[in-house]
């Protein structure tokens, strides 16, 4: 919910405006409210921001940041509203975090959990709330089962984020220095469905919301079962990092492989690069990732592409050999060769728009290594 920065509404006085959209709700809808905030809707933003000892400009700030949307001076707000402006101001009068950064705490956590209660009320509590029984209403279900699941769910919720919290934690404080926490070296790749615009014009709604589904869930199985980090899902399109090559390579052959084996699933390809990634609230930037996506573009179908810093990664970390040639040279000799996992063909140079001329190689598994 936003506010307007007049702080007093029509006149000040905090009176409710009449038209404030809490007139005429459903009584369900306020209903489930109450029930899920835990209060009563008590303040105006004015009273609100007054209360936790906040100026109107800085909750303004505070809840667009959050993506609540303009509310004006309405009495919507509760209880709770006023600690959570009490507890970001506080944080900044401590000094812990500045008021930018504050701000971006606000934003990051509400983009992610609107998505994440998006998700669940279109594809969990919509499901659940179809009447059992004929003759009992949508309300009748509803209210009871939200009053079950909303502790539950809180829980796992809290669950889920310390153990992010603390894995995102060990990360930084690994990093070499103060530099790399913020401007690293990652694999990045991007996983793309071959033909996804023709299938949106002859499959149903239905039909390709699930097959969308189908493929986030299993990009973001294997990226997380093999030590990767998926970064975001675009529909047809799944954007993932890692801090190692070797585990990014394996992630995007295991991706083409599984997809492969699924004669429901398009085919897919993959684009790769190493190098310097500058991240931000959970996202990447910089040219690494944009050549990752370029690579994407131009790959051929169920293979994988990667640039010429993956490839010399690969080569100096002993997962791939210099050359297949000479990989095969020494064999023949009788020379103890390392195991290596990956074999990388250079393709055709060609430039590529916004970043010049690129070496592109096609990545592999090594004859006799297992998928």
């Amino acid at each position: 919910m936003t506010v307007d920065d007049t702080g007093s509404g029509a006149g000040g006085d905090g009176r409710v405006d009449p038209h404030a959209p809490d007139n005429g709700e459903d009584p369900l809808a306020l209903r489930l409210e109450q029930l899920i905030l835990g209060a009563e809707r008590r303040y105006t933003p004015f009273q609100a921001a007054r209360s936790a000892g906040v100026s109107m400009e800085l909750a303004s700030r505070f809840w667009r940041a959050m993506g609540f949307a303009d509310i004006g001076q309405a009495k919507a707000l509760t209880e709770a509203d006023v600690l959570a402006l009490r507890r970001l101001a506080g944080l900044v009068e401590a000094g812990l975090l500045s008021e930018a950064m504050a701000v971006q705490v606000a934003r990051s956590t509400g983009q992610t959990t609107a998505r994440l209660a998006e998700w669940q009320i279109d594809s969990f509590l919509e499901g659940l709330t179809e009447p059992p029984e004929p003759g009992m209403t949508r309300t009748e279900v509803t209210y009871p089962l939200v009053e079950l699941l909303l502790p539950e769910l809180e829980e796992f919720l809290v669950y889920v984020w310390r153990r992010q919290l603390a894995a995102a934690t060990g990360r930084v404080v690994q990093a070499a220095d103060d530099e790399e926490m913020v401007d690293r070296r990652l694999a990045v790749g991007f996983a793309d469905l071959v033909g996804f615009t023709r299938l949106t014009r002859r499959m149903e709604e239905e039909e390709l919301g699930e097959l969308v589904e189908a493929f986030e869930t299993t990009a973001a199985d294997l990226v997380a079962a093999r030590g990767g980090r998926l970064i975001k899902t675009l529909g047809d399109e799944v954007l993932y990092a890692a801090d190692d090559a070797g585990v990014a390579a394996d992630i995007a052959l295991r991706l083409v492989e599984t997809l492969a084996n699924d004669e429901t699933m398009p085919e897919l390809r993959v684009g790769m690069a190493f190098g310097t990634v500058t991240t931000r609230m959970g996202d990447v930037f910089g040219t690494t990732v944009n050549l990752a996506s370029r690579l994407t573009s131009i790959a051929p179908r169920d293979a994988v592409l990667v640039d010429s810093a993956f490839a010399e990664e690969l080569i100096r970390t002993g997962e791939a050999p210099v050359s297949e040639a000479e990989a095969a040279a020494a064999e023949k000799e009788g020379e103890e060769t390392p195991s290596y996992r990956f074999a990388l063909q250079p393709m055709w140079q060609r430039p590529v728009r916004g970043l010049g001329v690129v070496e592109p190689w096609l990545l592999t598994r090594r004859d006799g290594q297992s998928s």
